[in-house]
């Protein structure tokens, strides 16, 4: 079973980019052919993040979008900083997965005049602190009142995540949980023992964040946070190369119609990332999650995949 990413929610931006990548392969000298309908070129490269799973995901369903538009795709998976650093070179024409106005606000501060922002596809990325539906806490205030109700025990990730370390210099010193033993281990070990309270029926508390499949998989709920100690919801952009919408217009508008709900992108990664029988086939599971939602290219783009 694959838990997805681990360490990389909200680390600091900036130290050395793994820019000794090359990005030759990704660029050429050739102009590239039109498709006479819309206007686009026919070719498009498209930086995948490595380790992002909700960039991942929603990558694969363009990808076999546009193939089923007539586009001829190619992608690269690449950490973020040589994918923003190559779109902003010519080296990439897409990218899917920007979070602003924070996690990603050094790159836009370097590239932002050397890339085309495409909109926002998703706005409800945010660190959470999650609890089976059916228990009792409904804020983190009550979290610090009914800890023995969850064992006295909140569940996190990985020691160096940031998501570890915001809740333990924010959350737990504003809501009053010295009291609970935090776990600090691992994104498997957490999610391992989210399924195995849901499954039993008991209650548990996990750092979490959005989007996550996990919010498909099992019967969770977040929290609320009065004080705000987690802190601001941010948007996942989309970003093209500088001359994206001179060289695919019709795609541009395509992209500004595109937008995923908690359901929809939840699910989506669930089938990827979650299913053994899409295991290393993130195209089938496309294929399965566009027939759960079979109107959705409709809706996107206009007209059914030709």
């Amino acid at each position: 079973m694959t838990f997805g990413r681990s360490t990389r929610r909200f680390a600091a931006i900036g130290g050395t980019l793994a820019l000794a990548v090359s990005l030759a392969a990704c660029s050429s000298d050739e102009p590239e052919a039109t498709n006479g309908e819309g206007g686009d070129e026919k070719e498009i490269s498209i930086g995948i993040p490595s380790g992002w799973d909700e960039g991942i995901a929603v990558s694969n369903l363009w990808i076999s979008i546009l193939e089923e538009k007539g586009y001829e795709v190619e992608s690269q998976t690449a950490d973020v900083g040589v994918i923003y650093t190559g779109l902003a070179g010519g080296d990439f024409d897409l990218t899917m997965d920007v979070w602003l106005p924070y996690t990603h606000a050094a790159y836009e501060e370097k590239y932002g005049e050397q890339v085309t922002d495409l909109g926002v596809w998703y706005d409800n990325a945010k660190l959470t602190i999650a609890v089976n539906e059916d228990s009792p806490a409904k804020s983190l205030e009550d979290l610090a009142k009914m800890s023995d109700e969850y064992g006295n025990k909140l569940v996190g990730i990985e020691a160096g995540a940031g998501l570890t370390q915001i809740t333990q210099d924010e959350v737990i010193p504003t809501y009053g949980l010295e009291g609970m033993d935090y776990s600090i281990s691992s994104t498997p070990a957490m999610l391992a023992e989210l399924k195995g309270a849901t499954d039993a029926g008991e209650n548990i508390a996990v750092t979490l964040w959005r989007p996550h499949w996990a919010y498909d998989e099992f019967p969770v709920r977040d929290l609320e946070d009065p004080e705000g100690a987690l802190g601001e919801a941010e948007e996942v952009h989309m970003w093209g190369a500088e001359d994206f919408g001179d060289r695919y217009p019709e795609l541009q508008g395509w992209l500004k119609n595109f937008t995923l709900d908690d359901e929809q992108l939840f699910s989506l990664e669930n089938l990827m990332f979650n299913n053994e029988e899409y295991a290393d086939d993130p195209e089938a599971a496309v294929d399965a999650w566009l027939e759960e939602n079979p109107d959705f290219v409709d809706q996107v783009t206009g007209g059914a995949a030709k």
